[in-house]
């Protein structure tokens, strides 16, 4: 009896998680489409049209560029050190975007090799995709690639969800090696801002 109700309990807070992660993404493609993220400026004003909740919206914002790929996440970098300072802003984007690598992991890890296929062209998906597999280097690579800038990871995490690695280990690689480069920017960016 007890088991059946914990069993209910859990479907309906994955049900609730689920639909609020729906409208999440309904109202932040929404803004996206009006132009909210074209740039600095319009993407500080609209979130700081969320008065106190403004960490948390950049923080969520962050977590779903990762996970759509489509959403401009250097944007978000600049606007966290800019309206909250270095130290704020380094906080609201190195949470969001571990969470959205780790979510993004998770739903390759869920849907496997289809939904990266569709994010990697053909060839090039097939050429990674042995590389990896054979690669003794991979999981070093990765993990420089999570420390320096301007690396394509985004589509690694996906990517990686595909591969042999335990969640624990891509957790910890995100965890120890994200932190650098957005650090670096929270303090670039908060420091040109004055």
């Amino acid at each position: 009896m007890i088991i059946k109700r914990i069993e209910q309990w859990k479907k309906w807070v994955t049900a609730l998680l689920l639909l609020l992660c729906l409208a999440l993404c309904a109202a932040l493609f929404k803004a996206y489409l009006d132009g909210k993220f074209d740039s600095v400026e319009t993407l500080q004003s609209y979130i700081s049209g969320f008065g106190l909740l403004a960490p948390v919206v950049l923080t969520a914002i962050q977590a779903l560029q990762v996970v759509i790929p489509v959403l401009p996440g250097f944007l978000g970098c600049i606007v966290g050190a800019v309206m909250f300072g270095w130290m704020g802003g380094f906080w609201c984007n190195y949470i969001g975007i571990s969470v959205g690598s780790i979510l993004a992991f998770l739903i390759a890890r869920k849907f496997g090799k289809e939904i990266v296929g569709r994010m990697f062209p053909g060839k090039r998906y097939e050429k990674w995709a042995e590389w990896a597999a054979k690669s003794k280097s991979y999981t070093t690579v990765l993990f420089l690639g999570m420390v320096l800038p301007l690396f394509p990871d985004d589509f690694f995490c996906y990517f990686t969800g595909i591969t042999k690695m335990t969640a624990r280990k891509f957790a910890a690689i995100i965890v120890l090696g994200k932190p650098w480069c957005i650090l670096a920017y929270s303090i670039f960016f908060a420091a040109a801002a004055v």
